[in-house]
């Protein structure tokens, strides 16, 4: 198994990218933190496109901002727990490619610091939430193919049920990795005891 050695940390490399880890907040599908510590960490094969996609985004005027890029496997198992939905959660038996840190959830901002309107929210887990899905307005489904020419720029793909995912095109071929970020404990869930 690889060491955690090939995981940069992309507020290092990339200084001036904006991140927004949000499974280091509460605005994720859990609706608490998961994240003990906001690192964003990328596997370095992928650290190579997204610099190309990065150039690319500045070209039209924008930037990536970054929600999410590797997820220590407790924390998918987490994920798993809040939606086990195989559509939009990898089941940790598996092994999502975020594990691997070949896979990065990412969206555009504006030049004035606004979020590109994408037709549903980041972790929405719904029909709006795949790629191309025809109840997207026009303008967002713009915002979309904009988004996903970028990363396909830098050589990712994406996925058909979230607009945001983007990942390697071999990432099954990586290892999941260790986990290098502390996760909060899984909240315990307690049934009432009969009176």
């Amino acid at each position: 198994m690889p060491e955690t050695s090939v995981l940069v940390d992309l507020s290092v490399i990339f200084p001036s990218l904006h991140i927004d880890l949000k499974y280091a907040t509460r605005d994720n599908i859990t609706g608490a933190p998961v994240y003990r510590e906001a690192r964003c960490l990328l596997h370095t094969d992928a650290v190579t496109g997204l610099a190309k996609s990065i150039s690319i985004a500045k070209l039209a005027g924008l930037n990536l901002v970054v929600y999410d890029a590797y997820r220590p496997q407790q924390a998918q198992a987490m994920l798993w727990n809040a939606c086990p939905d195989p559509q939009y959660v990898v089941d940790v038996a598996i092994g999502s490619n975020h594990s691997r840190g070949t896979a990065i959830d990412v969206t555009l901002m504006d030049e004035r610091g606004n979020i590109l309107d994408m037709g549903a929210d980041f972790d929405e887990m719904h029909d709006r939430s795949h790629a191309w899905h025809p109840s997207v307005a026009p303008p967002a489904q713009r915002n979309r193919l904009m988004l996903n020419a970028i990363m396909s720029g830098g050589g990712f793909v994406g996925i058909s049920s979230e607009w945001w995912h983007f990942e390697l095109p071999d990432a099954t071929r990586y290892p999941l990795l260790d986990d290098c970020i502390a996760c909060f404990p899984a909240p315990q869930i307690t049934t009432p005891h009969p009176l």
